[in-house]
């Protein structure tokens, strides 16, 4: 059954950056953050999955950092339908490249999640496991 915070987040696939310009919608995801930035071209995909939980009355890391999420809630072993899922591009530097988003599934090795900041839009994105090591999966606690 998929959780009903996943309605919400469905709702806002499509929303995306504005070359030039601000996306007042990504403005208000930011806003779900201490971050509160006020430009969509920070990093953004912990304010989507902040202001998501927030929409489903449910309190989230109030951090615009994608790692934030390692400690929130209840760790999962094996992931389910909407869990938090958080990675790390192992080509990146130790303690830098993180991204979080909410799990769909995994296929042929990949990862497959939607989140937020995902090219620069709300999408559903594939994830080479290979590549983007799952660091955790999370749930309310």
């Amino acid at each position: 059954m998929k959780p009903a915070w996943m309605h919400i987040a469905e709702g806002e696939i499509g929303q995306h950056e504005i070359t030039g310009g601000e996306n007042p919608r990504i403005i208000e995801y930011d806003a779900a953050t201490t971050l509160a930035a006020k430009t969509d071209e920070v990093p953004w995909c912990s304010s989507f999955v902040n202001w998501v939980m927030s929409r489903a009355a449910i309190t989230g890391t109030r951090s615009a950092a994608a790692k934030s999420w390692l400690s929130w809630g209840i760790g999962l072993t094996v992931p389910s339908l909407g869990c938090i899922c958080v990675l790390r591009d192992v080509r990146q530097p130790p303690g830098h490249g993180y991204h979080v988003a909410f799990w769909q599934g995994e296929s042929e090795g990949r990862s497959i999640l939607l989140g937020g900041n995902q090219s620069d839009s709300v999408k559903i994105s594939t994830f080479g496991l290979e590549t983007f090591q799952v660091q955790g999966y999370r749930l309310p606690g």
